[in-house]
């Protein structure tokens, strides 16, 4: 298996504050690898990091061979490693279509690009039903849906998501996570981010798990599921 993305030594700081503490962490290609831990564990600054929307005080991140530490976030983007930031952040005032166009901003091919609409359509059914209303007018789930197709008619190779199943109820949270195996077995790669320890450990391939800006456990999802470690801080003795 080829690794996609390789992190090393990766530091972080707000100020005088050390988010991220020298962590170091493997993707490989075709896989989905959680990234987990408590609230201020330091994975949203993480993701940030590899995004480029903050810098990196030290450490290197290497995507599919290509040192990318620090580059301006557009240069990253195009490189194919897209997030879904926590919150959604959709256009609330545009149209569920418009947002999802605003996602293909840099492709110029019309027809690749209503291939991948109508793909991603088909996908998420509810989004179709809802094409040409405002995204302000979607409920949660249906926005975190939107928030996934947008960034996926951006190409990536790479797919960031953070916290994707905050705030929306279980069975929407199955939906979000089905989808998910869905895209993987497409053959995207994933990074994903959450808090719901059990629902990541059940489709990730393996996982990081990160304590006050350090990794404090790593493996296979299998393995996690039974350390006891985590069963006790996260899945309840």
């Amino acid at each position: 298996m080829n690794d996609m993305l390789k992190v090393a030594g990766l530091h972080v700081h707000y100020g005088m504050i050390e988010a991220v503490k020298g962590i170091d962490f493997t993707l490989e290609q075709g896989r989905i690898t959680a990234l987990l831990g408590a609230n201020g564990a330091g994975k949203s600054t993480t993701l940030l990091t590899l995004s480029g929307l903050v810098k990196a005080s030290a450490g290197s991140v290497v995507l599919e061979g290509v040192e990318i530490t620090n580059q301006p976030t557009h240069q990253i983007v195009e490189r194919g490693l897209i997030q879904v930031a926590e919150g959604r952040q959709i256009l609330t005032r545009l149209s569920v279509r418009e947002n999802l166009l605003l996602g293909a901003y840099r492709r110029s091919s019309r027809d690749g690009i209503e291939k991948d609409l109508q793909r991603l359509l088909a996908l998420f059914p509810r989004l179709r039903e809802r094409l040409d209303g405002a995204a302000g007018n979607l409920s949660g789930g249906e926005q975190q849906m939107l928030a996934i197709a947008r960034a996926l008619m951006a190409q990536p190779r790479l797919l960031l998501l953070d916290e994707p199943s905050m705030g929306l109820a279980p069975l929407l949270v199955e939906d979000i996570f089905r989808t998910l195996q869905a895209l993987n077995s497409g053959g995207l790669t994933i990074l994903l981010v959450e808090q719901n320890v059990r629902q990541a450990l059940k489709i990730a391939d393996c996982a990081y798990v990160m304590e006050t800006g350090q990794i404090v456990l790593s493996g296979p999802s299998s393995d996690l599921w039974r350390d006891s470690r985590v069963i006790e801080a996260y899945l309840g003795a």
